[in-house]
């Protein structure tokens, strides 16, 4: 009787470590189900569905070693319960393709932006100070142009250009429709590249990244500077904001990517740094394939639109709904299912 007895006690002290080192993965899948159960798979935040197959296999794991080494029935019980329950969300209700793209773009997209929000206007801020000090310290010199603006990039629009040359490339003449097409190409490879390494250096701590922000802002200022010294600083901008808004709105999410990167890796929190980085990662991509989508957009408007179309009022009034619908659909969109209750409210900041 005291063998049996024994036996007993190294089981119970088996289930009860067994549960001690696995139950947090557990209780959050409970939480999970509950809210999927109460609000529907809608309420979750994207990085809560992502951490739902993998809680879900981690259960299914925890259920297999309790067999394998016989722990108590209450716990298998429980886990086999748990399981099943977990099987019918994360396999009953997938979308299709088509719902995933839908979602993206309506909800996962925007939330994930607004939750950044810190480090987009970390971003931003960086961006426009760049532009600030570039045109400044281009006006009051202008041999730091050659500093700030590459030759390849400049393409004769630099300080010893005159008026109508100056003019001439903002209010170009024909255009062949194959070398627009290229120029295009060109551009979103180009943008992209810059948008991609704002993330990937994010690591550092985030610090290049915002260099790259106030290094682009540089290159702006000092082209600004070089326009207005010949009165085309209006006209300039005309040129560039209809492509401009997308393509600085897509460079800045990036940068806002990088910074989050690197906050992320420097002040993992309770986390490891790995574990927090994975789990933060999918918000972080949403973020960047925003950014590289609004680069197409970008390509297309400065590839086509600003060389074809040459009235400044048409450029303008371009570039101000670009602002208006690009700054309403990272506000405003997917909001509804953020103000439902206080898990809501959570997933959408």
């Amino acid at each position: 009787m005291a063998v049996v007895k024994d036996s007993q006690d190294r089981t119970a002290l088996k289930s009860s470590q067994f549960r001690r080192e696995r139950q947090g993965s557990w209780h959050e899948l409970e939480h999970l189900l509950a809210q999927t159960k109460r609000r529907g798979l809608r309420s979750l935040s994207p990085e809560e569905l992502a951490r739902l197959p993998m809680l879900y296999h981690n259960a299914i794991s925890s259920l297999s070693v309790a067999r394998a080494i016989s722990l108590d029935r209450a716990l298998e019980e429980y886990l086999t319960s748990l399981v099943a329950r977990a099987y019918v969300v994360v396999y009953a209700c997938k979308r299709r393709p088509s719902e995933a793209v839908v979602d993206f773009f309506v909800r996962s997209l925007p939330r994930n932006v607004r939750r950044h929000w810190p480090f987009v206007a970390a971003a931003a801020t960086s961006l426009l100070v760049g532009t600030a000090a570039g045109f400044v310290m281009t006006r009051i010199d202008p041999e730091r142009f050659y500093a700030f603006v590459p030759v390849e990039m400049a393409a004769g629009r630099d300080p010893t250009a005159t008026y109508e040359q100056l003019r001439a490339s903002l209010y170009g003449g024909e255009h062949d429709l194959g070398e627009l097409n290229a120029f295009a190409a060109m551009l979103f490879q180009n943008n992209t590249t810059v948008a991609l390494l704002s993330i990937a250096v994010g690591f550092a701590g985030g610090l290049p990244s915002l260099a790259l922000m106030f290094y682009n802002g540089l290159i702006l200022g000092a082209m600004l500077a070089v326009f207005a010294a010949h009165g085309l600083g209006s006209d300039f901008l005309a040129w560039v904001l209809p492509h401009g808004v997308t393509e600085l709105g897509a460079i800045v999410l990036c940068g806002a990517g990088g910074l989050a990167f690197g906050f992320a890796t420097l002040f993992p929190g309770e986390r490891t740094r790995i574990r927090n980085l994975s789990e933060r990662g999918r918000a972080f991509g949403q973020v960047a394939l925003g950014g590289v989508l609004m680069l197409f957009l970008s390509a297309l408007l400065e590839g086509f639109f600003r060389q074809l179309v040459t009235s400044q009022s048409t450029r303008w009034l371009v570039a101000a709904t670009m602002a208006t619908l690009v700054t309403a659909y990272f506000c405003f969109v997917g909001r509804e299912g953020g103000f439902v209750g206080r898990e809501g409210r959570r997933a959408d900041r």
